[in-house]
Order: structure tokens, then C-alpha cells, then sequence
């Protein structure tokens, strides 16, 4: 990536560590239990300001159209939001991959939002942010909010956390599930008793939508059972990142080594603290 006169800020991986569905509102969104963790682990997002108005991004997805990119259109929000005159390029480096639960996209957004924040001085507050950032999706507050967190609500509810931070194989089948998909299922359980969190129990909890995918994709059905062998492991959020939990980086990368052929894999270290947020102090810091 070229970064000559670019600002560069990571913008991070989370884990859905349990996901309980305790309800559907009228308007069709779900209600939500979950507890989130970042993860050392991110694309990289690298913004030039521009005195024209005009957000590129110099390197779009394939396959993503530019005004349906959520980088796009968190730039957009914040530039109409504020009034600002000034616009940007932006160049991706993508590395989490899509699909699998770990929102990418949300991640982002959340991240052109913080960055262009402080880049273009439009001095908003992480409560603005955030309440922008929930109009494009419900995943984007918890990564301007930047700590781990208990998540209620549609996931905007957020109470800090501070669950244990494991070393994780992260590890995807060669498949993508759409969370439209998921939640739109009739099949779906949407009636689990609301908990009374706690960091020590967190272990105890579970993902309904597992139950839903891993009946309808057979791909993450067998990684799942192949990688329980080795570890306690889990999918994400709505999948197809399955999670292995594990106490030292070594022993995470010697089952990495054994992962069947074809199987999309990486080792990272859980995070109560989001990266991005420490990249931003240090912008503002100088």
C-alpha cells in the first residue's frame, strides 16, 4: 500500500463470544444478548484528505458496489452530517474476510467514522458517533464504543465487560452466510431466557444461530466438529468463523497446522480494548 501523505488506522476483528436471541421486536429486528471482543487482528484503512469534496475509495471491493460499500456511505453520513466541505481518498487493505461474522464491514464503517472525525475536525462525540454509526448497522456502535462489552437491544445497548482475553484460532469454511438469512429464518430460536451477565459464567452461554447454520451448511457443521476435538470452539455472531479457545499462542498455531486443506485461518489475541482507539489517541496526541 502506498501510505505517502496517509493516515493510516486499523480497523479490527470481533468476536460474538455468546449469542442469545431473546426476543423480535414488531418492527422485524431481533432482540439480543451477546458479549463482544475485539481482536488483534484488522484491515487497515488509509485516508488522504482532500480540499475537493468529492470520498473515493481508491481500491474498491469486487463485487461490492461503491454506493452499497459501508465506507462509502459512513464517509457520506459524517461529511452531510457535519456540513464538512473537505473529502478524502481512502485506500483498503482487507484482510478479514467477508461472511464470516467478525464485521468487517461494520468495523469499517466504524473506523472511516472515527478517523474522519479526527481528521476532518468535525468534533463530534463518541455518543454522536455511535448514534450515526447505528444507522448503518448494528454492529458499528460497539466499534466506536472501542471496549468489550455486554450488548442488549439490537446490539446498541452496551454495558463494559471485561471477559478473559484467550489466544483464538479463527478459522472459516469455504462459505459465507448472509445475516439477513439468518435472522430472517422461521426456523431460527428467538425465545432464550434473558441472562443476568456475568464474566465468570460466560463460558456457559451459547450461539442460537449455530444451531440454525450448522443444519443448513454442512461446510461449517464439519469444521466444527473436527475443530471440538481440540478445543472449546464456537461460531461468530451469525458465522462462518468458527472460534477456538485457547490459553497460549502455540498451542492455537500447532492446531492451525492441522487444519484441514482448504480451511481459512488465522491466530489472534483477544482485546478488551480496541486497537483503533489506540491509533486514534495517538493522532490526537500529536
Amino acid at each position: 500500500m502506498n501510505t505517502t501523505s496517509f493516515t493510516t488506522f486499523p480497523s479490527p476483528a470481533k468476536l460474538n463470544l455468546f449469542l442469545h436471541i431473546v426476543g423480535r421486536m414488531d418492527n422485524g429486528y431481533h432482540q439480543l444478548e451477546t458479549v463482544f471482543q475485539f481482536l488483534d487482528y484488522h484491515d487497515t484503512l488509509a485516508f488522504k484528505i482532500t480540499e475537493n469534496n468529492a470520498i473515493t475509495l481508491l481500491n474498491p471491493i469486487p463485487g461490492v458496489d461503491n454506493n452499497d460499500n459501508l465506507i462509502i456511505k459512513a464517509a457520506r453520513l459524517l461529511q452531510s452530517f457535519t456540513g464538512c466541505h473537505q473529502g478524502v481518498d481512502i485506500q483498503l487493505e482487507k484482510r478479514l474476510p467477508m461472511g464470516g461474522g467478525l464485521g468487517g464491514g461494520s468495523s469499517n464503517a466504524a473506523t472511516v467514522l472515527l478517523a474522519l472525525n479526527t481528521l476532518w475536525k468535525t468534533n463530534l462525540t463518541i455518543k454522536q458517533l455511535a448514534e450515526l454509526g447505528l444507522t448503518l448497522g448494528a454492529d458499528v456502535p460497539i466499534f466506536i464504543h472501542g471496549y468489550a462489552a455486554f450488548a442488549q437491544g439490537i446490539g446498541e445497548q452496551l454495558t463494559p465487560a471485561s471477559p478473559k482475553t484467550y489466544w483464538y484460532l479463527i478459522s472459516k469454511p469455504n462459505c459465507s452466510i448472509s445475516t439477513q438469512s439468518v435472522f430472517t429464518s422461521k426456523d431460527l430460536t428467538r425465545d432464550t431466557p434473558s441472562i443476568r451477565y456475568s464474566d465468570d459464567n460466560i463460558e456457559n452461554y451459547h450461539n442460537d444461530c449455530q444451531t440454525w447454520v450448522i443444519k443448513h451448511y454442512p461446510e461449517v457443521a464439519k469444521l466444527l466438529a473436527w475443530l471440538i476435538e481440540y478445543a472449546p470452539s464456537q461460531m461468530t455472531g451469525t458465522g462462518a468463523c468458527i472460534f477456538s479457545r485457547f490459553s497460549s499462542k502455540q498451542e492455537a498455531c500447532y492446531v492451525q497446522s492441522l487444519l484441514p486443506a482448504g480451511i481459512e485461518s488465522f491466530v489472534a489475541e483477544g482485546l478488551n480494548e480496541s486497537p483503533l482507539h489506540v491509533a486514534i489517541a495517538a493522532v490526537n496526541d500529536n
